[in-house]
């Protein structure tokens, strides 16, 4: 384990740091080169810090971050290092290969990380696209600094509705808006909205008020909301979902065949940002 106040400096192959302080284990997204795009390699580093601030008994609570402007842009299309990546460590061919890639990375993932037995908040600033939004749902508190943007949309972790409920769901995927700092709040989605330059310091601010809570009464408070949306039917709409999305993306409405790693973002992103452009110019 890390000695406290110790820090990683990621190595080239590393797309994630983590440091601990004190009770507090900071989990930080390292690529700000892409706007932390979530490749493969960043994902398995992502996992491989929540297990190792679950497995430090000194740890009570998890603070996610994202390192630059950007807490992140969404899933990596192609990066030269997420294409390379590809090469060295094929998915299989065909559906098959869409559908593991998909699944284990984004939904299973997910899961195991909105369930981590000790509390997690993630501070979130600038752009929080698709599997940006993914991530930071799965955490247990959302502190947003005033700058932030989110972007949801029928991505393969859905727990858009169960967030936002089923109306405002529909309204802001139909008409594929961003939502504001202030407006996610308004909805329930983040917990508190800060000046940007007070986010960091507000973060450590509430990761050590709950780190004074009793660790297993946190822990058991945790399940006991989780299970509470479980009995609700929250892990099968999730899996129910994935299914629609990988509908949906068999009929190339996600990515365009063929697409991956030569275009930028993904054109629904693309018309999502020059829409808030063009309004934010009024």
């Amino acid at each position: 384990m890390t000695a406290m106040g110790e820090s990683n400096t990621p190595t080239p192959a590393s797309t994630v740091s983590y440091e601990v302080d004190g009770r507090i284990a900071n989990v930080t997204l390292d690529r700000a080169r892409y706007r932390n795009a979530q490749s493969r390699r960043l994902l398995e580093n992502l996992d491989a810090a929540f297990d190792r601030a679950v497995d430090d008994h000194e740890v009570r609570v998890i603070v996610l971050r994202g390192d630059g402007d950007h807490f992140s842009s969404g899933h990596d299309l192609g990066t030269p290092d997420e294409l390379e990546d590809r090469k060295a460590r094929p998915w299989p061919d065909g559906q098959l290969g869409e559908q593991r890639r998909s699944w284990e990375l984004n939904v299973a993932n997910t899961l195991r990380w909105r369930d981590l037995p000790k509390p997690t908040i993630a501070a979130v600033q600038g752009l929080c696209i698709y599997g940006g939004w993914m991530v930071a749902s799965a955490m247990d508190l959302i502190v947003a600094a005033d700058d932030a943007r989110f972007l949801p949309a029928h991505f393969q972790y859905f727990s858009v509705p169960w967030e936002l409920g089923p109306r405002q769901t529909k309204e802001l995927l139909w008409k594929a808006e961003f939502v504001t700092a202030e407006r996610a709040h308004e909805l329930g989605f983040v917990n508190h909205v800060v000046p940007r330059d007070e986010l960091d310091g507000f973060a450590d601010e509430l990761a050590g008020q709950i780190a004074r809570q009793d660790p297993f009464v946190a822990s058991m408070i945790k399940r006991s909301v989780n299970e509470m949306q479980d009995h609700m039917g929250f892990r099968t709409a999730i899996t129910a979902a994935h299914s629609t999305y990988m509908q949906i993306q068999a009929a190339g409405k996600v990515v365009p065949p063929g697409a991956e790693g030569k275009i930028r973002r993904l054109p629904s992103v693309a018309s999502s940002l020059r829409k808030d452009r063009s309004e934010g110019s009024r």
